[in-house]
């Protein structure tokens, strides 16, 4: 039951970090980059949590890390104000390249040249 309350936490600071990232202000985030939360992890007691970010059009990836951690305050108040919660958790922000690996893996498979049977001039 603990695991369901917690996934629903998990949820709930994903829809609200996604919808609060759109408003900063931080030119280092704002360049150009479309950013998705892609997954929030929140531990039991609710004092840490790790928001995987994927980046598609980012050129720097480390100056998107700096405004991230940059803007971490104001992003946790924002949380603490939207949501209920016993404590607000510390954001930690890890960049998640799943699917530009997903996108490189289908061009992969797209550029092979597999003969099918229907193909077959017998």
């Amino acid at each position: 039951m603990a695991n369901h309350h917690i996934d629903r936490i998990n949820d709930d600071i994903r829809r609200v970090l996604a919808e609060k990232l759109r408003d900063v202000k931080d030119p280092r985030i704002q360049q150009g980059a479309m950013l998705t939360v892609t997954h929030t992890d929140t531990t039991n007691d609710l004092r840490h949590c790790k928001v995987y970010i994927s980046v598609l059009g980012q050129a720097d990836e480390k100056q998107l890390v700096r405004g991230l951690k940059s803007v971490a305050g104001y992003l946790r108040r924002e949380l603490g104000l939207s949501l209920d919660l016993r404590y607000t958790p510390e954001l930690t922000f890890v960049l998640d390249d799943s699917i530009a690996h997903g996108a490189y893996i289908n061009r992969l498979i797209n550029d092979l040249d597999i003969q099918h049977d229907d193909d077959d001039p017998e």
